[in-house]
């Protein structure tokens, strides 16, 4: 295939699948870049050694393994928060459930397996918990799941608290409300 089929052909599914540029671009940025590997410090509270350092005291939890037992190499969870098939079918459930239209941007798709990997790690892990609760993840699972599906800016939002409603209509985190 000669240079010009080859720009012509990427052209045609940039132009089906605008969201592919994304990928591009970052493959590009992969391959340009020239890092060499710095050790990272110990962080004192990783256990499994495969977690990196988060931006709130909160998202700052390890899965407590050891390094060969790290929840994030287990087969299970590729499986259940990796791989592309089984999270393209809880995307089209929760769709079809919640009634949500298909108005799409360039790059969501990956923020929309981001989440439901998020979504399936918490119900593998804890179960359903329920409106307004949540759990965090730990850094080493967080980790490999923005590792496989990336934001393209890198902007990511993080752990945040759940809020429930009181019997008198007032907001309060979930952990507030126990404490009560």
């Amino acid at each position: 295939m000669s240079l010009e089929d080859h720009r012509h052909l990427t052209s045609q599914l940039l132009e089906r699948q605008p969201g592919l540029v994304f990928d591009v671009l970052l493959n590009n940025q992969r391959r340009d870049r020239h890092t060499t590997p710095v050790q990272a410090p110990a962080l004192t509270w990783c256990t499994c050694g495969n977690c990196t350092d988060m931006p709130t005291d909160a998202e700052r939890k390890c899965c407590g393994q050891d390094s060969v037992n790290c929840i994030s190499l287990l087969p299970h969870f590729r499986l259940y928060c990796l791989d592309e098939g089984v999270l393209r079918i809880h995307r089209q459930y929760r769709a079809d459930l919640t009634v949500l239209g298909q108005i799409r941007e360039p790059g969501d798709d990956n923020r929309e397996y981001r989440y439901a990997a998020y979504r399936h790690f918490i119900f593998w892990q804890h179960g359903s918990l329920g409106h307004g609760n949540r759990r965090v993840i730990p850094s080493c699972c967080v980790v490999k799941i923005r590792e496989k599906f990336p934001d393209p800016h890198g902007q990511y939002t993080g752990f945040l608290p759940g809020y429930c409603k009181t019997s008198v209509g007032k907001e309060l985190s979930c952990s507030q409300r126990m404490l009560k």
